[in-house]
């Protein structure tokens, strides 16, 4: 039965394949800096492999081959993503209900914040810190944290792109006060 399998792969499609198998520690590294995660990397190796193979009939002999799988790598990568994202809302594991992230109950995002991050988001102005914390902390898109806000859509672009200017101005400026203030009673002394 064996035998028979592999008798109807061409020497084409074993060249491909063998070159395929070569490319693999490439394509670990790659998805490792994708997932940041080792078991991920090798679950997204793994979906991309079985894809080049589903559709090696596509690719043109004699063109970039790791350019290719690497493409296949993105790809498989971004279709994850975006399942990912919509399982997430599917499960009601996002809100967008602005009680809950403006009650006493820290969302997740919130919990992995450092204090000092905390402290510079609660003094962003409130218009800019509410589209800030839908967009990126609750992972809101723009139409979504458009509706809860009662603002236009370019609203929501135009204040999350100042909120995210003007905490990064005070994160730029915070560690050279800090270095400064530091310094100042060490020359007292």
């Amino acid at each position: 039965m064996f035998a028979s399998r592999t008798a109807l792969i061409s020497e084409e499609q074993a060249c491909l394949r063998d070159a395929l198998v070569e490319l693999m520690p490439v394509l670990r590294a790659r998805a490792l800096k994708l997932c940041l995660n080792p078991v991920e990397a090798k679950d997204l190796v793994q979906d991309t492999f079985e894809r080049a193979l589903r559709f090696e009939a596509t690719y043109q002999p004699g063109t970039n081959l790791r350019a290719w799988a690497q493409q296949i790598l993105f790809s498989v990568f971004a279709s994850r993503c975006r399942r990912s994202r919509r399982e997430r809302r599917a499960l009601g594991a996002l809100t967008c209900d602005p009680c809950a992230w403006t009650s006493r109950d820290p969302s997740p995002a919130m919990s992995r914040l450092t204090p000092k991050l905390e402290h510079l988001l609660e003094q962003l102005p409130q218009p800019f810190a509410d589209v800030l914390k839908l967009v990126d902390l609750h992972e809101c898109s723009y139409k979504e944290a458009a509706a809860e806000l009662g603002v236009p859509i370019g609203t929501v672009m135009s204040r999350l792109f100042r909120a995210r200017k003007l905490l990064a101005n005070t994160l730029a400026v915070a560690p050279a006060v800090e270095q400064s203030a530091g310094a100042s009673p060490a020359r007292a002394a």
